[in-house]
């Protein structure tokens, strides 16, 4: 009897995964499996029916997907990358979900539902060799797209792929956010809807030199190293910020463009900076080597490319390394002294500054569970270094965070800790402006210490005018005192410091509280509308929203905002708002305690 002709086809096929799948699942197992399956119901799933996309196969970290047009498959990968990159910009590069996609147009063999053969194996070497955020295809594709999709190829020559005998002539795909233009983020029901630009007008350039340093990567083929590579950039960008002379964008903003191709002039653009660092971080063993390049993003220009190489035990000296050329670069008449304020370091044991930078990580989730996670790491940091007052300042923010997010479980105690963690770490170290600023932060808001935290503030501010979220601390700081015109001009410089900052929310709601206390209750929606599309459950922000909304009489709106705060914090009442609000004033708390009545929360 002969044997079946094995069925065959041909297609393109689409292999795609999660970059740093591991880590993702060792930092949040369960967080990382829901936001992959409301990936998959929000984005891949209504992407694959526009294009006639068949879901082959579902791997934990992976899709193999099948199409009948190589056309349709560009363009479904194209948009759903797109859609992946607008939606990172709002998330903390901790939790994020980046894709790498490899695309192929071959011969098939077809066994019921699944697909195998070589053209499934060259798919999926091609995701292997993408960049994060981009798409690699195969010399079929580009031939049948070309002229076809808004994109451009760029040829990366024949690449030898494992397992595959012959070489894949392959091609990095490149488009433009315009030409590419997605929905909004779906909208959390009863908060406010907004409308995200993709392409921001160009921010102006300042007046003094000014520079992002992006994330750098990580080749040490360790996705666990991603949070020491992440720290060494930013202990740059704080070094970098201590000089005056130049404007520094925030960390948060730069780290926007992590796990992403990249243009620098777009970068430029967007930042608003002359000048961008990047580079990588290698760890091997006991070897560490950083290799940075200075770019004008101006002209495209390179201005100097180094690299920095020695033992771990180095790593502080190569940083300072990196930091001297980088300033002697831009600007070689900088005064000395300058360089040399940007060359202090807080601690020289290594292992309690890996405990720091994990805490850093943790700290930037902004999840509960993190949030404990991060306070146990700054203590085991400030126990390994008894003269490290980082470690202490920043546990002494995790009850920030506890309080605004409504986590907090003995508020008394909690303040009195935060109080001793704050105090501790400035008897440690009065001239490091984070220090400053955060424990002068924690006493304002979780301790009620106004006048003695907008101080604290005021001197890391002069210490490091780069501070942007120093200047979100001393606009609240200032608000609550009583202050209203400097209070909207300081949170507008702490956004210009950091324009794509995913914690914006923060400044954003100050904005609205600002206006709300002024009176501009229309003012004041908008800007919390703003917050609330970054970060939805953010107790303070749904506060002022529901206040402005009944100050209005938008009564639907009000109501419906008022059940998602009741979610959110169902024990609030009148009484303990009036306990626990930093305001000062009487009027100002009267003001915020009318809206609230109409937003109907008891008393």
């Amino acid at each position: 009897m002969p044997l079946a002709r094995e069925q065959r086809k041909l297609a393109a096929i689409v292999a795609a995964d999660v970059v740093g799948y591991s880590r993702l699942m060792g930092r949040d197992e369960s967080g990382t499996l829901a936001r992959l399956r409301t990936n998959r119901s929000e984005h891949l799933d209504p992407i694959l029916a526009k294009y006639g996309g068949r879901l082959v196969k579902l791997t934990g970290d992976g899709v193999l997907v099948e199409f009948a047009s190589a056309v349709d498959a560009l363009s479904a990968a194209i948009e759903f990358q797109q859609i992946m990159a607008e939606a990172k910009r709002g998330q903390s590069t901790d939790i994020a979900l980046v894709f790498r996609i490899g695309l192929h147009l071959g011969d098939l063999i077809v066994e019921g539902d699944d697909l195998y053969g070589d053209g499934v194996n060259v798919a999926a070497r091609l995701e292997g060799e993408a960049p994060s955020g981009g798409i690699l295809i195969s010399r079929s594709v580009r031939d049948a797209v070309s002229g076809r999709v808004k994109a451009t190829f760029e040829d990366l020559g024949a690449l030898s792929l494992k397992n595959i005998e012959r070489p894949i002539r392959a091609f990095r795909v490149h488009w433009e956010a315009l030409d590419w233009p997605t929905q909004a983020a779906p909208e959390v029901p009863g908060a406010p809807s907004v409308t995200l630009q993709s392409s921001p007008t160009p921010l102006t350039l300042p007046d003094k030199p000014s520079i992002a340093v992006l994330p750098f990567q990580n080749m040490s083929g360790d996705p666990e190293q991603e949070y020491f590579a992440d720290g060494i950039v930013e202990d740059i960008i704080t070094a970098l910020s201590r000089t005056k002379q130049l404007f520094v964008i925030a960390r948060n903003s730069s780290f926007t463009y992590k796990g992403r191709s990249v243009d620098i002039k777009q970068v430029g653009d967007e930042l608003g900076v002359r000048y961008v660092l990047e580079g990588s971080v290698r760890k091997a063993g006991n070897r560490l080597r950083i290799a940075g390049q200075l770019i004008d993003a101006t002209t495209g220009s390179h201005i100097w490319a180094d690299r920095f190489e020695g033992c771990v035990e180095d790593l502080f000296d190569l940083q300072d390394q990196v930091t001297t050329r980088v300033v002697g670069a831009i600007e070689p008449e900088l005064e000395q002294a300058e360089i040399d304020r940007a060359r202090r370091k807080p601690t020289r044991d290594l292992q309690a500054y890996d405990y720091y930078l994990r805490g850093m990580a943790s700290l930037y989730v902004q999840v509960r569970e993190a949030t404990s996670e991060a306070l146990a790491f700054f203590h085991n940091a400030a126990h390994l270094d008894t003269t490290f007052a980082l470690p202490l300042a920043q546990a002494s923010l995790c009850y920030v965070q506890r309080k605004a997010y409504g986590w907090s479980v003995d508020h008394d105690q909690e303040m009195v800790e935060a109080e001793r963690l704050a105090r501790c770490a400035l008897e440690l170290n009065r001239k490091d402006p984070r220090v400053l600023a955060s424990a002068g932060y924690s006493l304002a808001y979780v301790c009620g210490r106004l006048d003695e935290g907008a101080d604290l503030i005021d001197q890391g501010v002069d210490l490091d005018p780069n501070y942007a979220l120093a200047w979100t601390w001393r606009a609240y700081t200032k608000m609550w005192l009583g202050a209203r015109k400097s209070v909207i001009e300081d949170y507008e410089r702490a956004l210009r410091l950091n324009p794509l900052d995913p914690f914006a929310f923060l400044a954003q709601a100050g904005m609205a509280q600002a206006h709300y206390l002024a009176g501009r209750y229309v003012d004041a929606v908008a800007w919390a509308a703003k917050s609330l599309h970054l970060r939805p459950h953010h107790l303070p922000t749904q506060r002022i929203y529901m206040a402005s909304l009944g100050m209005l009489g938008r009564n639907v709106e009000t109501r419906k905002a008022f059940e998602v705060y009741r979610q959110l914090d169902p024990t609030a009442r009148i009484l303990t708002i009036r306990e626990r609000t930093p305001l000062r004033l009487e009027e100002d708390i009267e003001r915020l305690v009318a809206g609230l009545r109409l937003a109907g929360l008891p008393e």
